[in-house]
């Protein structure tokens, strides 16, 4: 089993603590996302981003494709080293593990923010990176427009 690593990161005038906060909502995912992809969370409980937790998903690409339960597994959510590591799946791509890694720069207000994929997907492995691509340029564009 071949995995693929896609690499995305960009630069946000704006502070960790304020990143940080907008990586912790829900609805940050959802605004970023769309409309590439669109997620909705199964059943009506609460879901929390945080360390051990696991959130489910109805995933949609471009708002109606069904790509069925997607599953996010919470590994590492710290604040303290600025990263948060998750293993994802759905029934297409059994293997999205996400890191998303914020860095201070010397610029005061300034942050480098990253997201760094690994895919596996079976032969559709290609695709998947090309549409992940796709997707993190266009959910760090979507994240300017967010942060003040």
């Amino acid at each position: 089993m071949k995995t693929q690593t896609v690499c995305v990161g960009t630069c946000f005038s704006a502070s960790v603590d304020v990143v940080w906060e907008k990586l912790q909502r829900i609805d940050t995912l959802q605004y970023i996302a769309a409309p590439y992809a669109t997620f909705k969370p199964v059943g009506n409980t609460t879901l929390v981003w945080g360390e051990g937790n696991i959130l489910k998903f109805h995933l949609k690409l471009f708002g109606f494709i069904s790509f069925g339960i997607h599953t996010i597994c919470v590994k590492q959510f710290d604040k303290t080293a600025l990263v948060i590591f998750t293993n994802e799946s759905n029934k297409f791509v059994p293997i999205w593990n996400h890191r998303i890694v914020l860095q201070k720069t010397n610029n005061d207000g300034m942050i480098n923010y990253s997201d760094e994929v690994e895919i596996y997907a079976g032969w559709k492995t290609p695709i998947v990176v090309l549409w992940c691509k796709l997707f993190y340029k266009h959910r760090q564009k979507k994240w300017l427009k967010l942060l003040p």
